[in-house]
């Protein structure tokens, strides 16, 4: 301890603020002696060695550990798995219940054949992994010695000048990241605002680098709370990236990447993590919810509203507002009354259309006061107990709350009851969907929160309605028919859990702010303190399998606000309580990019016109038409804001008809891009370097991105603005709205006169797209909508495409069709196989940038013993645009064998 005590004088603590983290003069932890390696053992794809200290420990924030166990692990021809543990104590380690490992077959061949290879240096202690074609290095701890002692680990890495690293999130930071000074923080919390460099609601500890040379990854599967930061200005001017981790161990993922595709490396995190769930095909249309809707009334004329209004709306979403003094699975009797709430559901379904309702983690702390949940999950001893045996107890909206302990072997069967009986579809509300929020933990108890049931009466939770209830019978949807006590705690081994000796930059300050106690016990013994970040995900899980047994065999929408690495394979993600600014609306394209392309949570999106404080006019038409072009599109704002649903503007609801005939025709196109994440990981949105790799200009964008692979969208970014600036690589590209070919030049170009009502959208050339040949007022309507083939070419002539079609829900479909369609020499050609046969007829094919008029067009059919000639006026072209539109006689459909040439 003599060590620790004199390294003091080198430190500059954080002070009370929450702004600063811990600081430590970077001179003084590389002066550390770090450890050297002894006992190394071979054994082919295998390494393993003892890290014994290399001297006296610096004892910067405990104790060094005297020796440590290192394995490293070529686990395929890309990753090579990392593990520094203490042999002597059972530390706290990710579960592999939580997140699945990997399989492992076994490296076959000699390691020196795969992409990466792992090197170390013996004395001290150092490693780096560089590419095996280049040699050029990947990562490398370097002079910066290893440090590992009970509550703080330290790893180090240099980075190339002005490196371009994304991910390490949630944030809503740049898309690439700074190298100035930069902490990333990871550590849930709920974020109202998603204020920039801040800790927000989830936690990815994996990031991508991309260098000209090529893309690589780099993943620490560690769910404690961490600082990542990322600096360039220590002495000699090198950039580097340093683990700052206040428990666990090292766990790391090194991916090789590519030199060429980025793609690859989202496919080989896909493999470590798991690849995304499929969601249902209605859950690509357009969604509408509000936090302040007052009643069943307010929610029925919404849905009236957009209808008559010509606004798609696919899915009516409730927040807590429908609960019964905000206690999960109940309903205010008078206010949403379960006969009026099944009427709207009812109505939704009997016009194709669909609902979802929020159920928050927080139950209510209500012994003998007859509440069921409660009751039964007491019964079942499945909520989160202090140290001493005791419930642990929170403030969330209903009051005084418990919080489920998703480790507890009958809390998924609690869960899943509870689901069952609330949403039960003959008696209760038979939802669609799920929508779990503040599942952070957020708490509101002011810390050290030493008495909740005070604060629940000063903070007047849960809140009084603030409108008489509306008359228990009022009609709706005229003229249809009814078809039917917390202390901070030092535990035995001296840990302080509230306040570790290094503190990460915890927006709110100590771990347990704003959140459940983090001396909180689970039933397998595991502290909050480890555990907290994982909270999220293990109630998305819960959740997911909880509505799979509602409707066994079909996929399930989840939406969450919380997520750690591996969510995407069960639930999606909304970006949570963002501001009605034009920042946060730019912004939005970064957090969307970062989960859809890195994280492997292709199923997000931002609150359309913003969430908090009011939105304006030109705001919210610009969002609708930005956000169409997120995965999961929804409009969704708070109590205390104006309403905002697109049809209280006409700019703003001419704006959403205009933009949703686009999303509803693109749509098998998206659902196509996510059954091949689901195969693999592919991303479903891309930034503009993914698909122009070798373009410098490209890597820091963060207001352009490609949705699905080739749409590239460029949405104005600037208030009231009608001019928007914005890149455009050097390739051929073909305007959405005029279908004409403009050549990129590697150079900005700008736009005037965007009107409110448009978007910037231009398709990449060499790509066909299936597109529905007009938009519908459902995705159930619009299923019956037959194809229409739009054909971009490349500067050589040539394309290719495909399309995935199944029936919409079903987790393993009986049928599917599965087509490759590919354009050479004036010749279209479909392949693959056609077993789902419902919506997928053609009625025309539209091949642009065509400078010679054709003769005659020829079909050869499936089937038909010779080709059928189309002449014109069969088919039109387009001199100025250079558009050849083609009618394909009717009833014909798109399957193997179809060929068409001219």
């Amino acid at each position: 301890m003599a060590n620790g005590l004199k390294l003091l004088g080198a430190f500059v603590l954080a002070a009370a603020s929450i702004a600063h983290a811990e600081w430590v003069d970077p001179s003084v932890l590389d002066a550390c002696p770090g450890y050297k390696v002894q006992n190394v053992h071979t054994s082919g794809a295998q390494l393993t060695a003892d890290l014994v200290l290399a001297g006296t420990g610096c004892n910067v924030f405990g104790a060094d550990i005297q020796k440590l166990a290192l394995q490293v692990t070529y686990e395929t021809d890309t990753r090579i798995h990392m593990k520094i543990t203490d042999p002597a104590t059972q530390r706290y380690e990710v579960p592999a219940s939580v997140l699945p490992r990997p399989s492992v077959s076994g490296f076959h061949g000699s390691t020196k054949n795969a992409a990466i290879q792992f090197n170390y240096t013996t004395s001290p202690f150092s490693f780096s992994v560089y590419r095996t074609k280049t040699h050029e290095v990947l990562f490398s701890t370097g002079k910066h010695p290893l440090i590992f002692e009970p509550q703080y680990l330290r790893l180090k890495t240099d980075l190339p000048v002005n490196a371009n690293i994304y991910g390490l999130g949630e944030h809503t930071d740049s898309f690439r990241l700074p190298n100035f000074n930069t902490t990333r923080t990871l550590w849930s919390r709920d974020a109202y605002g998603v204020p920039t460099g801040s800790n927000l609601y989830g936690n990815h500890p994996v990031y991508f680098e991309h260098r000209t040379t090529g893309t690589h990854g780099v993943f620490l599967l560690n769910s404690n709370g961490m600082d990542i930061k990322i600096n360039n200005t220590e002495a000699g001017g090198q950039t580097t990236l340093e683990y700052n981790v206040i428990g666990g161990v090292f766990d790391m993922y090194f991916l090789a990447g590519s030199e060429t595709d980025p793609t690859e490396l989202s496919r080989q995190y896909a493999e470590v993590v798991g690849v995304p769930a499929e969601v249902p095909y209605w859950s690509f249309g357009l969604h509408q919810c509000r936090f302040g809707y007052q009643n069943y009334i307010d929610v029925s004329e919404v849905i009236t509203n957009y209808s008559q209004a010509s606004i798609p709306l696919e899915t009516m979403w409730t927040d807590i507002d429908y609960m019964d003094e905000r206690r999960i699975f109940t309903t205010d009797p008078d206010y949403f009354p379960i006969p009026k709430m099944r009427e709207i559901v009812d109505y939704l379904h009997d016009h194709d259309q669909r609902f979802v309702l929020m159920t928050d983690p927080a139950v209510p702390y209500l012994p003998g006061q007859g509440y069921g949940p409660y009751n039964r999950g007491t019964a079942d001893d499945i909520f989160m107990k202090m140290p001493n045996g005791s419930q642990a107890l929170g403030l969330v909206w209903p009051g005084v709350t418990v919080f489920p302990d998703w480790f507890n072997t009958k809390t998924q069967d609690w869960w899943t009851n509870e689901f069952k009986m609330f949403y039960e579809p003959q008696t209760g509300l038979d939802i669609d969907g799920a929508w779990i929020d503040m599942n952070e933990p957020s708490s509101f108890c002011v810390y050290p929160c030493l008495d909740p049931f005070e604060q629940a009466i000063q903070q007047g939770l849960p809140p009084n309605r603030s409108s008489s209830a509306p008359p228990p019978n009022y009609p709706i949807f005229p003229g249809w028919t009814d078809p039917s006590m917390r202390k901070r705690s030092i535990d035995e081994k001296g840990f302080d859990y509230d306040n570790p000796p290094y503190a990460i930059e915890n927006f709110v300050g100590p771990l347990g702010a704003s959140t459940a106690n983090v001396t909180s016990v689970h039933q397998n013994g595991l502290v909050m303190y480890d555990t907290h970040n994982l909270y999220g995900t293990m109630m998305s899980v819960a959740t997911h399998n909880a509505m799979l047994s509602r409707r066994p065999g079909k996929r399930t929408l989840v939406i969450t606000r919380s997520t750690f690495a591996g969510a995407g394979a069960h639930v999606g993600k909304w970006l949570g309580d963002n501001f009605s600014t034009w920042d946060q609306y730019l912004e939005s394209i970064s957090g969307i990019l970062s989960m859809a392309t890195i994280y492997q949570v292709p199923m997000v999106g931002a609150d359309i016109c913003g969430y908090a404080e009011n939105t304006t006019e030109t705001l919210c038409a610009r969002w609708a038409m930005l956000g169409a072009f997120y995965p999961f599109m929804r409009d969704h704002n708070a109590d205390t804001s104006i309403s905002q649903e697109f049809y209280r503007w006409p700019s703003v609801a001419q704006a959403a008809r205009n933009v949703l005939e686009i999303r509803y025709r693109f749509m098998d196109y998206i659902y196509t891009a996510f059954h091949q994440a689901h195969l693999d990981g592919t991303p479903v949105l891309r930034p503009v370097w993914y698909n122009y790799p070798s373009d410098a200009n490209t890597f820091g964008i963060m207001s352009q991105f490609f949705f699905g692979s080739s749409l590239l969208v460029s949405p104005v970014i600037e208030e009231n603005s009608t001019s928007v600036t914005f890149y455009l690589p050097k390739d051929t590209f073909y305007d959405l709205a005029t279908l004409a070919p403009i050549q990129g030049q590697g150079a900005n170009m700008t736009l005037d006169n965007v009107g409110f009502t448009e978007i910037p959208l231009y398709i990449k050339s060499g790509v066909i797209l299936p597109l529905r040949a007009r938009g519908a007022m459902t995705t159930t309507e619009l299923r019956k909508t037959p194809f229409e083939l739009v054909i971009a070419p490349s500067s050589s002539g040539e394309a290719s495409g495909q399309l995935y079609v199944d029936d919409g829900e079903s987790i393993t479909p009986s049928k599917t069709t599965e087509l490759t369609m590919t354009y050479k020499h004036n010749r279209l050609e479909v392949k693959g196989k056609y077993d789902y046969r419902e919506g997928v007829d053609i009625a025309s094919v539209v091949i642009l940038g065509v400078s010679i008029v054709p003769k005659s067009i020829n079909i050869q059919v499936p089937g038909k013993a010779s080709p059928m000639a189309v002449a014109s006026p069969q088919f039109t072209h387009q001199a100025d645009t250079g558009v050849l539109n083609i009618t394909v006689p009717a009833g014909t459909s798109m399957e193997p064998g179809l060929l068409m040439w001219w």
